[in-house]
C-alpha cells in the first residue's frame, strides 16, 4: 500500500466537483457497490492498516483529514472508495416494479429504492428524476441502489418501453381507489409522482387506475417516501 501523491488528491478533488465519480465512505455501501457489475472501482483511499473488504483496485494510504476532505459525510469510516457508475442495459420487468416520475428529493428516492428491494420489486425506473449517483440518494438507500436493477431513463424512453411491452401501471393519487381494496391483476408498475406536481400527464395517461391511502381528515397527503412504501408493501405482501 503506497502513499497517495498530492497530484492524485488534487485530481480527485477536481473530479468530485465535476461529479464524474462516486465517493463512497460507508463500508457496507462499498461492499455492495463492489459486488455490482455496473460499478468500476478506480481506487481506494484509507487511513487503516488493512481494508475491511477485498478489492483488486489500487489502494493508497492517506491521513484521516484527506478522507474527511473528500468524503460526503462528517464521519467517514476511515476508508473512501472512488468508483465509476455504468448503467445496466434496461431490461423489461417480469415482476412488480417501481416508477419514480420526476422525483427530485434524494432522500425520498433512496428510501423508495430500499423499500422496493424489501418488497421484492426487482426493478426501479427513475424517470427524469434525481441522479442515481447523488451521494444522499446512495446513503439513504443504504446500498440498496447497488442491489437493484435501477435505471435512469428519460420520459420518452420509458413511455416507449411501456407501450411496446404493454406494461400495466397504477399511479398513486389522493383521489384514487383505496389501496387496501385494490387487487392487482398480473405484473404492475407502481408510479409515484413529483413531490409537488404529482404524476405527469404523459405517464398518467398510461395508467390503468389510481390508488390512494385512506387517511383521517386534516391530513392532505403523506411524504412520498412514506406513502410509496405503504403502497408497495400492500401490493407485494401476498408474495412474502
Amino acid at each position: 500500500m503506497e502513499r497517495a501523491s498530492k497530484s492524485l488528491i488534487s485530481n480527485l478533488k477536481k473530479q468530485k466537483r465535476d461529479k464524474s465519480l462516486l465517493f463512497l465512505d460507508n463500508v457496507k455501501i462499498i461492499k455492495d457497490a463492489i459486488k455490482n457489475s455496473s460499478i468500476k472501482v478506480e481506487c481506494v483511499l484509507t487511513s487503516l492498516d488493512e481494508l475491511p473488504f477485498v478489492t483488486d483496485a489500487k489502494t493508497y494510504r492517506v491521513d484521516e483529514k484527506t478522507i474527511e476532505m473528500l468524503a460526503d459525510t462528517k464521519t467517514p469510516q476511515k476508508v473512501l472508495c472512488i468508483a465509476y457508475y455504468n448503467q445496466h442495459v434496461v431490461v423489461v420487468p417480469k415482476s412488480n416494479f417501481l416508477v419514480l416520475d420526476s422525483l427530485q428529493d434524494p432522500g425520498n428516492v433512496g428510501t423508495l429504492i430500499r423499500t422496493a428491494k424489501a418488497c421484492g420489486m426487482e426493478s426501479v425506473f427513475l424517470v427524469d428524476s434525481v441522479s442515481l449517483t447523488n451521494s444522499k440518494l446512495i446513503r439513504s438507500s443504504v446500498g440498496a441502489v447497488f442491489n437493484e436493477n435501477v435505471y435512469s431513463v428519460s420520459k420518452s424512453e420509458f413511455i416507449q418501453m411501456v407501450k411496446e411491452n404493454k406494461l400495466q401501471l397504477v399511479k398513486c393519487d389522493m383521489n384514487g381507489e383505496n389501496i387496501f381494496k385494490y387487487k392487482p391483476n398480473g405484473v404492475v408498475g407502481v408510479v409515484i409522482g413529483n413531490e409537488g406536481q404529482g404524476v405527469s400527464d404523459e405517464i398518467a395517461s398510461l395508467c390503468q387506475t389510481s390508488i390512494s391511502i385512506p387517511m383521517k381528515e386534516g391530513i392532505e397527503s403523506l411524504n412520498a417516501g412514506v406513502s410509496g412504501s405503504i403502497i408497495m408493501y400492500q401490493i407485494s405482501k401476498d408474495n412474502f
